[in-house]
C-alpha cells in the first residue's frame, strides 16, 4: 500500500523583492513499511522538504502541489486543524544535532515525560507519576540504552551525541508514528556510533512495520540500508527508484556521478587517483539556473537544458533529463 505520495511539490521563498522557487516540482513516493532515502548534497532541499511535508514552515514559505496524499488522504485540501491532527499522530521527526533539540535545563526523564500522551495511562492521577516513569524506561530501553536509570536522570550535555540521538528516537516513539522522518540521524558521529543508530531505525522498521525517510548526503547508508531513494538536486528530482536497479543502471548524470564518488561503487578508481567530480558546486537560491539547475555542472548539457525537463519513468525508474544515460 502507498503510504506517501507527493506529486510536484514545489515551496517557494517570499521576499519583498522576489519569490524563490526553493524546491521546484519535486514527487516522491513511499510504501508502507519501507525504508526511503532522500539524497542530495548539503543545501539541495531535503531538509526543506521534510519541513514541508510535516506543516512546520513559517510565513515567508508558500507550499504548492499537485497532490500531498497520506493514505490516500490529501493533506493539502484538508483544514489546517485536522493536518496538524493526522501528522502529530501518524508521523515524527528526529533532527541532525539531536543534544541542541533538547531543552538543556531538564532531565532526560523530565523530557520523555512531557510528551506521553494522556491516551497512555491507565490508572487514576494519583498514578501517574509512576506509569510515567514506568513509561519513560520502556522507552529508553526499547531504543537499546542499557543504562536506562542514568540516562533518565541525566542532563542533555552529560551524554554522548549517539545517546542524545536515541533519546530523540525514543521520544518520537511515544505516539507509535506510522512514518519516522530521520533527518541527517547520524551527522558528525563517529562511525560505530553510526552504525548503532542505522541498526536501531532498522530494527524499528522490521519490528514495529514503522516507515523511515532517511534523510541524508551519506550515499552509502542509504545504499545498505534503504530499499528506494530519490535523489535531489537543488531543489529538483533527478531520480528515483530502487536502490539496486539505481546503483546497476543509473539513467540520469548526476545520479552516475554521485556513485563513482565513491571509490567502492567505482571499480575504476585507481588507488591514490582523484575521484571523479563535477566542477563547480550547488547554486545559491538567489542565483538558481533556468531550466535544469544541473545544466552549468553537467557534462552532457545542451540548449535544450534551459527548459526544465519532465519526469519520465521507465522500468522503474523516474528521472528528469533532457539527455539521459544508459538507455541504448
Amino acid at each position: 500500500m502507498m503510504l506517501l505520495d507527493v506529486r510536484n511539490l514545489t515551496v517557494k521563498l517570499n521576499s519583498p523583492n522576489l519569490t524563490i522557487n526553493a524546491i521546484d516540482k519535486m514527487s516522491l513516493s513511499m510504501r508502507e513499511g519501507s525504508i526511503h532515502g532522500l539524497v542530495g548534497e548539503t543545501g539541495s532541499g531535503k531538509s526543506l522538504f521534510a519541513k514541508a511535508l510535516i506543516g512546520t514552515l513559517s510565513d515567508k514559505w508558500t507550499v504548492q502541489a499537485d497532490r500531498m496524499f497520506w493514505q490516500g488522504e490529501d493533506l493539502l485540501k484538508l483544514k489546517p486543524q485536522k493536518r496538524r491532527q493526522i501528522i502529530n499522530r501518524d508521523m515524527a521527526m528526529i533532527f541532525q544535532e539531536p543534544s541542541r533539540s533538547l531543552d538543556p535545563t531538564a532531565t532526560i526523564g523530565e523530557q520523555i515525560n512531557e510528551v506521553i500522551p494522556k491516551s497512555e495511562f491507565t490508572g487514576g492521577i494519583f498514578s501517574r507519576h509512576q506509569e510515567r516513569l514506568k513509561i519513560a524506561k520502556n522507552l529508553l530501553i526499547k531504543v537499546g540504552i542499557k543504562d536506562y536509570q542514568k540516562c533518565y536522570e541525566s542532563y542533555p550535555h552529560e551524554l554522548s551525541e549517539g545517546l542524545c540521538q536515541k533519546v530523540m528516537i525514543a521520544m518520537a516513539l511515544v505516539r507509535s508514528p506510522k512514518l519516522l522522518i530521520a533527518d541527517e540521524p547520524t551527522d558528525a558521529m563517529e562511525s560505530t556510533t553510526k552504525i548503532q543508530i542505522m541498526r536501531l531505525l532498522q530494527k524499528l522498521n522490521t519490528q514495529k512495520n514503522m516507515s523511515v525517510l532517511l534523510i541524508t548526503h551519506d550515499l552509502e547508508a542509504v545504499i545498505n540500508y534503504a530499499e528506494e531513494m530519490t535523489i535531489l538536486y537543488s531543489g529538483q528530482s533527478a531520480e528515483s527508484g530502487p536502490v539496486r536497479d539505481l546503483l546497476k543502471r543509473p539513467y540520469h548524470p548526476y545520479t552516475q556521478n554521485l556513485f563513482k564518488s565513491i571509490p567502492k561503487f567505482n571499480t575504476d578508481t585507481r588507488p591514490k587517483s582523484r575521484l571523479e567530480t563535477l566542477p563547480g558546486s550547488t547554486p545559491p537560491l538567489q542565483h538558481l539556473p533556468i531550466g535544469c539547475r544541473l545544466g552549468p555542472r553537467c557534462p552532457r548539457a545542451q540548449k535544450e537544458c534551459v527548459v526544465t525537463p519532465k519526469s519520465i519513468k521507465l522500468k522503474g525508474h523516474k528521472f528528469s533529463c533532457h539527455h539521459p544515460i544508459n538507455l541504448e
